[in-house]
C-alpha cells in the first residue's frame, strides 16, 4: 500500500461515523428494531454491533502498533449480539461508542509512522499474519458496509404488511 493509499484509507475511517449518521437520519426509529428475519440483525442490533466492533478493532490496530507478534482475540459476533442482548442496550450509547472511538483512533492513525503499517500480529480467523495494512483495508469499509444493510431493513421495513 503507498503512502497515498494509507492516507485515504484513513480519511475514509475517520468519516465512517458521519456517514452512520447521515444514513440513520431519515429512518424512523420504529424502523430500528425491524428484523428482517429471526436470524437478521435489525438497525439497532447493528449499531450496538459497531459499538463492540470499534472497541475491539481500536485495541486491534494499538496491539498492532505497540505489540507486534501478539494474539489477538476474535469474537462471535452472532452470538455477542444474543447473549449480551443487543435489543437490550442503549442505542444511543452505543452511537456515542462508535462516535468517540472512531475519532479518538482516527487522530492516532493520522500520527503513526509508516513503518508501523507493516507490523502483524496473529489473529485466530486468519492463517496468516494479520498486518495493520489488512487492518486498514477492513475498518474503512466496516461502517459502509453495515450502512448497506441498514438501508436493506429499512427498505423491507417500509414494504412489510402494515399491523393492524
Amino acid at each position: 500500500m503507498t503512502p497515498e493509499e494509507r492516507t485515504e484509507k484513513i480519511k475514509r475511517y475517520g468519516k465512517g461515523y458521519k456517514m452512520l449518521k447521515e444514513a440513520l437520519r431519515d429512518i424512523p426509529r420504529e424502523a430500528w428494531q425491524f428484523k428482517p428475519s429471526p436470524s437478521d440483525w435489525s438497525i439497532h442490533e447493528i449499531i450496538v454491533h459497531l459499538a463492540d466492533s470499534e472497541t475491539n478493532a481500536a485495541l486491534r490496530a494499538r496491539l498492532l502498533a505497540s505489540e507486534p507478534g501478539r494474539a489477538v482475540m476474535a469474537y462471535d459476533q452472532d452470538k455477542w449480539a444474543i447473549d449480551l442482548n443487543y435489543h437490550g442496550q442503549d442505542v444511543d450509547n452505543a452511537l456515542q461508542v462508535v462516535r468517540f472511538i472512531r475519532k479518538f483512533t482516527h487522530k492516532w492513525l493520522k500520527t503513526l509512522n509508516e513503518d508501523v503499517f507493516a507490523n502483524t500480529v496473529n489473529h485466530p480467523e486468519y492463517d496468516r499474519p494479520y498486518s495493520f495494512e489488512m487492518w486498514l483495508s477492513i475498518y474503512p469499509e466496516h461502517i459502509p458496509g453495515h450502512i448497506k444493510q441498514i438501508q436493506n431493513n429499512y427498505q423491507l421495513w417500509q414494504q412489510r404488511e402494515p399491523l393492524v
